[in-house]
Protein backbone atom coordinates (compact mmCIF):
# COMPACT_ATOMS: atom_id res chain seq x y z
CA UNK A 1 0.00 0.00 0.00
CA UNK A 2 1.39 3.37 -0.98
CA UNK A 3 -0.79 5.71 1.09
CA UNK A 4 -4.18 6.34 2.62
CA UNK A 5 -6.07 9.27 1.10
CA UNK A 6 -8.93 11.11 2.83
CA UNK A 7 -11.98 11.31 0.57
CA UNK A 8 -14.66 13.91 1.28
CA UNK A 9 -18.35 13.54 0.37
CA UNK A 10 -20.08 16.84 -0.34
CA UNK A 11 -23.72 17.30 -1.22
CA UNK A 12 -23.05 19.51 -4.24
CA UNK A 13 -20.15 21.88 -3.49
CA UNK A 14 -17.03 19.74 -4.04
CA UNK A 15 -15.59 22.02 -6.71
CA UNK A 16 -16.11 25.16 -4.62
CA UNK A 17 -14.56 23.44 -1.57
CA UNK A 18 -11.50 22.25 -3.52
CA UNK A 19 -10.91 25.68 -5.00
CA UNK A 20 -11.26 27.30 -1.58
CA UNK A 21 -8.93 24.88 0.21
CA UNK A 22 -6.29 25.23 -2.50
CA UNK A 23 -6.40 29.01 -1.97
CA UNK A 24 -5.94 28.63 1.82
CA UNK A 25 -3.07 26.13 2.04
CA UNK A 26 0.42 26.47 0.53
CA UNK A 27 1.79 23.71 -1.73
CA UNK A 28 -1.74 22.94 -2.97
CA UNK A 29 -3.30 22.21 -6.34
CA UNK A 30 -6.26 20.60 -8.05
CA UNK A 31 -5.51 17.46 -10.05
CA UNK A 32 -7.78 15.17 -12.01
CA UNK A 33 -11.48 16.04 -12.05
CA UNK A 34 -14.14 13.65 -13.33
CA UNK A 35 -17.69 14.89 -13.77
CA UNK A 36 -21.10 13.28 -13.88
CA UNK A 37 -22.35 13.01 -17.43
CA UNK A 38 -25.82 13.36 -18.82
CA UNK A 39 -25.94 9.61 -19.50
CA UNK A 40 -25.94 8.90 -15.74
CA UNK A 41 -29.21 10.83 -15.28
CA UNK A 42 -31.11 7.75 -16.50
CA UNK A 43 -29.36 5.39 -14.07
CA UNK A 44 -31.33 6.41 -11.01
CA UNK A 45 -32.80 9.17 -8.90
CA UNK A 46 -29.50 9.80 -7.10
CA UNK A 47 -27.95 10.99 -10.38
CA UNK A 48 -30.73 13.38 -11.42
CA UNK A 49 -29.48 16.95 -11.59
CA UNK A 50 -25.85 15.91 -11.12
CA UNK A 51 -24.66 16.49 -14.71
CA UNK A 52 -21.47 18.54 -14.56
CA UNK A 53 -20.97 18.03 -10.83
CA UNK A 54 -17.89 16.26 -9.42
CA UNK A 55 -18.04 12.47 -9.71
CA UNK A 56 -14.51 12.18 -8.31
CA UNK A 57 -11.67 14.67 -8.03
CA UNK A 58 -8.18 14.73 -6.57
CA UNK A 59 -6.45 17.67 -4.99
CA UNK A 60 -3.38 18.33 -2.87
CA UNK A 61 -3.36 20.41 0.33
CA UNK A 62 -0.01 21.28 1.87
CA UNK A 63 1.52 18.39 -0.06
CA UNK A 64 -1.11 15.81 1.02
CA UNK A 65 -3.48 14.14 -1.42
CA UNK A 66 -7.26 14.31 -0.91
CA UNK A 67 -10.23 13.15 -2.93
CA UNK A 68 -13.79 14.41 -3.06
CA UNK A 69 -17.13 14.08 -4.82
CA UNK A 70 -20.59 15.55 -5.02
CA UNK A 71 -22.74 12.70 -3.77
CA UNK A 72 -25.99 14.39 -2.86
CA UNK A 73 -27.60 14.62 0.57
CA UNK A 74 -27.29 10.94 1.52
CA UNK A 75 -24.31 11.40 3.87
CA UNK A 76 -23.07 14.42 5.77
CA UNK A 77 -19.79 15.47 7.31
CA UNK A 78 -19.49 15.62 11.11
CA UNK A 79 -17.03 16.45 13.85
CA UNK A 80 -16.36 12.71 14.21
CA UNK A 81 -13.57 13.24 11.67
CA UNK A 82 -11.36 16.32 11.61
CA UNK A 83 -8.10 17.43 10.04
CA UNK A 84 -5.37 18.73 12.34
CA UNK A 85 -3.19 21.65 11.26
CA UNK A 86 0.00 22.04 13.28
CA UNK A 87 1.03 25.69 13.16
CA UNK A 88 4.47 27.15 13.79
CA UNK A 89 3.29 30.36 15.50
CA UNK A 90 0.29 32.49 16.44
CA UNK A 91 0.24 34.23 13.05
CA UNK A 92 -0.25 30.87 11.34
CA UNK A 93 -2.98 29.89 13.82
CA UNK A 94 -4.71 33.22 13.19
CA UNK A 95 -4.48 32.76 9.41
CA UNK A 96 -6.07 29.30 9.35
CA UNK A 97 -8.66 30.20 11.97
CA UNK A 98 -9.77 33.24 9.99
CA UNK A 99 -10.02 31.19 6.78
CA UNK A 100 -11.62 28.03 8.19
CA UNK A 101 -13.82 28.94 11.16
CA UNK A 102 -17.36 29.65 9.97
CA UNK A 103 -19.56 27.96 12.58
CA UNK A 104 -19.00 29.69 15.95
CA UNK A 105 -21.04 27.14 17.91
CA UNK A 106 -18.64 24.39 16.74
CA UNK A 107 -15.56 26.19 18.11
CA UNK A 108 -13.75 24.86 21.16
CA UNK A 109 -10.14 24.16 22.15
CA UNK A 110 -8.80 24.92 18.68
CA UNK A 111 -11.52 22.98 16.82
CA UNK A 112 -13.56 24.76 14.16
CA UNK A 113 -15.85 23.93 11.28
CA UNK A 114 -15.60 25.50 7.83
CA UNK A 115 -18.43 26.69 5.59
CA UNK A 116 -18.52 23.29 3.84
CA UNK A 117 -18.98 21.32 7.08
CA UNK A 118 -15.41 20.00 7.40
CA UNK A 119 -13.96 20.07 10.94
CA UNK A 120 -10.42 21.28 11.59
CA UNK A 121 -8.10 21.37 14.60
CA UNK A 122 -5.88 24.44 14.41
CA UNK A 123 -3.14 24.00 16.98
CA UNK A 124 0.41 25.09 17.72
CA UNK A 125 3.45 22.88 17.38
CA UNK A 126 4.40 21.62 20.83
CA UNK A 127 0.81 21.53 22.03
CA UNK A 128 1.57 18.81 24.61
CA UNK A 129 4.06 21.06 26.40
CA UNK A 130 1.69 24.04 26.27
CA UNK A 131 -1.08 22.20 28.11
CA UNK A 132 1.15 20.27 30.50
CA UNK A 133 -0.24 21.80 33.67
CA UNK A 134 -3.78 21.78 35.10
CA UNK A 135 -3.92 25.58 34.81
CA UNK A 136 -2.96 25.45 31.13
CA UNK A 137 -5.49 22.70 30.43
CA UNK A 138 -8.17 24.78 32.16
CA UNK A 139 -7.19 27.79 30.05
CA UNK A 140 -7.39 25.67 26.87
CA UNK A 141 -10.88 24.47 27.77
CA UNK A 142 -12.02 28.09 27.89
CA UNK A 143 -10.64 28.94 24.45
CA UNK A 144 -12.17 28.79 21.03
CA UNK A 145 -9.13 29.76 18.92
CA UNK A 146 -5.90 28.80 20.69
CA UNK A 147 -3.84 31.74 21.88
CA UNK A 148 -0.28 30.58 22.55
CA UNK A 149 0.60 33.52 24.81
CA UNK A 150 -2.38 32.79 27.07
CA UNK A 151 -1.29 29.17 27.48
CA UNK A 152 2.31 30.19 28.14
CA UNK A 153 1.16 32.73 30.75
CA UNK A 154 -0.39 30.03 32.96
CA UNK A 155 2.40 27.46 32.65
CA UNK A 156 3.86 28.12 36.11
CA UNK A 157 0.56 28.09 37.97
Amino acid sequence: MDTITPFLWFDDCAEEAMEYYVSVFPDSSIGEVMRYTEELEDMGEQFRGMTGKINAAWFTLAGRRFGCLDGGPYFTLSEAVSFAITCEDQAEIDHYWEKLSHVPEAEQCGWCKDRFGVSWQVMPAGMDALVGTPAAMQALLGMKKIVIADLEAVQDR
